[in-house]
């Protein structure tokens, strides 16, 4: 089955981290987190994989390279304009058109198996089908409505509750589609899932089934506090609360704890860094105190202004530091 990893985005929710990088690109837990979504594709047996590209797409060549140290052949597309994420199929249909493929969001981790969410498509016969999972903690994750297997709505996000109910149903980011898809998306203009493709599919009498998955691991990093929660979270499963990229230098007598640094990290001694994200080439002078923060270089934001869903920030000396929520 082939496949598509979705990794054109901009990740204004994880800015500034993604300023010089697209949102796929960025480091998680020792390799480019679009390296976890190829690996999870090859291990189900998805090894001819379509890569579409727009913000930073060097950023995504230089993590995926041609694709075989994460076991599948990667071809790239590049949209000149950002095509949301049905019309970036629209601009890959050259490569898609013939057969069953998955499509998988570039900014997830999981081993959701993907040959279970296939044979559901198979025997449901649909056009498309969805991995859900449960969200009992109710995070703003739309809640998707089905019936009988089959998805029925999309709603909004789920409403906190203290009563003994059922958790909402949420998308993992993860579809599977026949090339009958093709005639639901619109010709050469942006698009979007939901609103564009299944919302009418399913208002045409389509099939769009639901393949829950119940206890396997799913991971979504699309905010600082995310990304940052979840690594430390791994991190200390394995018995570690610092994580160090290529050619960093933590100084004897710095304090570093609980944090992510990136490659070319430099923590003089003196330093003190709690629970924080560090990001490439980042140095931390002596008697510097980095809290709950992630921090660039200053030099990266020169010039450019936060975008609307990203969290502020400050410079602090040659860095830019972005508090994170207590």
């Amino acid at each position: 089955m082939r496949a598509m990893i979705l990794a054109a985005g901009y990740g204004t929710r994880l800015w500034p981290l993604t300023i010089d990088r697209t949102k796929p690109a960025i480091p998680f837990m020792g390799r480019p987190l679009v390296g976890y979504v190829a690996e999870y594709l090859s291990r189900n047996d998805c090894r001819e994989v379509v890569v579409n590209l727009h913000h930073r797409p060097d950023s995504v060549r230089a993590a995926l390279g041609d694709g075989a140290r994460f076991g599948v052949h990667l071809e790239y597309v590049e949209e000149p304009e950002i095509l949301g994420t049905s019309g970036a199929l629209d601009n890959a249909r050259h490569l898609l058109e013939g057969e069953t493929f998955a499509v998988v969001n570039g900014k997830i981790v999981t081993d959701i198996d993907l040959r279970a969410a296939l044979a559901t498509h198979k025997r449901t016969g649909a056009l498309a089908t969805l991995v859900l999972r449960p969200n009992p903690q109710r995070e703003r994750f739309s809640i998707v409505e089905t019936r009988d297997g089959l998805i029925k709505a999309f709603g909004g996000m789920p409403a906190q509750s203290s009563e003994a109910e059922d958790a909402p149903l949420m998308f993992t980011g993860i579809h599977i589609l026949e090339p009958r898809i093709f005639d639901f998306i619109p010709r050469g203009v942006a698009s979007d899932f939901v609103p564009h493709v299944y919302q009418p599919a399913i208002a045409q009498g389509e099939l769009i089934a639901a393949h829950v998955s119940h206890d396997e691991m799913w991971y979504e990093l699309s905010t600082i506090p995310r990304y940052l929660d979840i690594s430390l979270a791994l991190l200390k499963s394995e018995g570690r609360d610092v994580l160090t990229g290529a050619s960093c230098e933590i100084e004897e007598g710095a304090d570093v704890r609980d944090s992510i640094l990136w490659d070319g990290v430099t923590i003089e001694a003196g330093g003190r860094v709690r629970r924080a994200v560090l990001g490439e080439g980042v140095r931390i002078r002596a008697g510097e105190v980095i809290e709950n923060a992630a921090v660039v270089r200053a030099g990266l934001v020169a010039g450019s202004e936060s975008p609307p869903k990203a969290l502020k920030g400050e410079l602090r000396g040659a860095n830019f530091v972005v508090p994170l929520p207590q």
